[in-house]
């Protein structure tokens, strides 16, 4: 997601399987990002993401970005918390709201495994990719969101093995990159592209 300062102001809101193909994440955002018609800030919610935004270029614009590993930060509030979580358990997947409605969990992925493929190869495949996990941390935005989608993320942490726990967001991160659109600061918090500049990893590890 993305917004364009000054302008018409529009949000943009991209694909949710982006995050699960980071080659794919940079080229459809630097699609989008050269459309803008004259030079803008650029406010992208996104974090590292697996490297997903190296290589994704400026142009004319002023890139403002999180400086977070992952866009689970965003929702918790803060890298810090995010870190804490990992060190708490390093084996934790993470649902929301959001991921529940436009993207797929391990419990969607079973059921078309078994559109191709008998329960035993089925289950398999979904060992193999969520085997590491043990623990799955539903993170809501607001209070609704437990009673509407705690119990389909408990389910699916049933049906994993995995601990279950919920935990509410925060907004902090959100409210602190649209302030940005008026006086992009780089700093502890967000990395900023000048015009001309090429997004690096090394830039998220300062």
């Amino acid at each position: 997601m993305f917004r364009r300062h000054p302008g018409d102001g529009k949000a943009l809101f991209l694909e949710y399987g982006l995050h699960r193909t980071p080659q794919k994440l940079a080229p459809t955002l630097q699609e989008e990002i050269d459309r803008i018609p004259s030079p803008s800030v650029v406010l992208l919610g996104y974090g590292l993401c697996g490297n997903g935004l190296v290589g994704l270029r400026a142009g004319e614009h002023k890139l403002v970005i999180p400086r977070v590993d992952d866009c689970i930060s965003i929702l918790l509030g803060s890298r810090q918390r995010y870190l804490e979580e990992t060190s708490r358990q390093p084996g934790t997947y993470y649902l929301s709201k959001g991921w529940l409605e436009r993207a797929t969990d391990p419990l969607k992925e079973y059921q078309s495994y078994l559109q191709k493929y008998d329960p035993e190869t089925a289950r398999w495949l979904i060992d193999t990719q969520y085997g590491n996990y043990q623990r799955l941390l539903f993170v809501a935005a607001e209070e609704a969101d437990f009673t509407g989608y705690g119990p389909y993320a408990r389910r699916v942490a049933e049906f994993c093995g995995l601990e279950y726990q919920e935990c509410m967001g925060v907004d902090t991160v959100v409210r602190s990159l649209l302030a940005q659109a008026v006086q992009p600061q780089p700093g502890p918090d967000f990395v900023v592209v000048p015009p001309g500049g090429v997004v690096e990893a090394s830039v998220f590890l300062d």
